[in-house]
């Protein structure tokens, strides 16, 4: 009968083990060894090929290390206007998914998502950002361009 039990989450790494609580805290020792590498898993491509909304996202065998949205905004100074926080969070998207192109939803969405609140008319954003070179649209999405890039650093 096991007398421990264990289970946690790395990104798209699980790990579950029940047993002799000596050597399940040899086994966790070894997850947390290799936490950094296990954080930079990227998913499985979804069987259906991709994003079923939107269809073109590419990604990655790797997910960049480019850390949390919250902290992203905070590096580049993106919290107090709405027009770069949405710049810079299509960017974070961009680099943290390998998201190619992106629709206005999708920033809406991660915002929510990781609790950054909101940009208010997010097609204005895009709109303001597309005046001043820093989005391109794609048919009914856009992506950064390098003056975005740029702007956000």
């Amino acid at each position: 009968m096991a007398d421990a039990k264990i289970e946690i989450k790395v990104g798209a790494v699980s790990f579950s083990g029940e047993g002799d609580g000596k050597w399940l805290s040899e086994q966790l020792d070894k997850v947390i060894e290799k936490l950094p590498e296990l954080a930079n898993v990227a998913p499985a491509e979804p069987e259906n090929g991709g994003d079923k909304e939107h269809g073109t996202r590419t990604h990655h065998g790797k997910k960049s290390n480019v850390g949390t949205l919250a902290s992203f905004l905070a590096t580049k100074n993106a919290k107090n206007s709405k027009t770069r926080k949405f710049l810079a969070t299509a960017l974070w998207l961009h680099d943290s998914s390998g998201a190619n192109r992106l629709a206005t939803g999708d920033v809406k969405k991660a915002l929510s998502q990781h609790n950054q609140g909101s940009v208010g008319n997010a097609s204005q954003c895009l709109v303001q950002n597309n005046k001043q070179g820093f989005t391109a649209k794609d048919g009914a999405q856009f992506y950064v361009t390098p003056e975005g890039r740029t702007e956000i650093g």
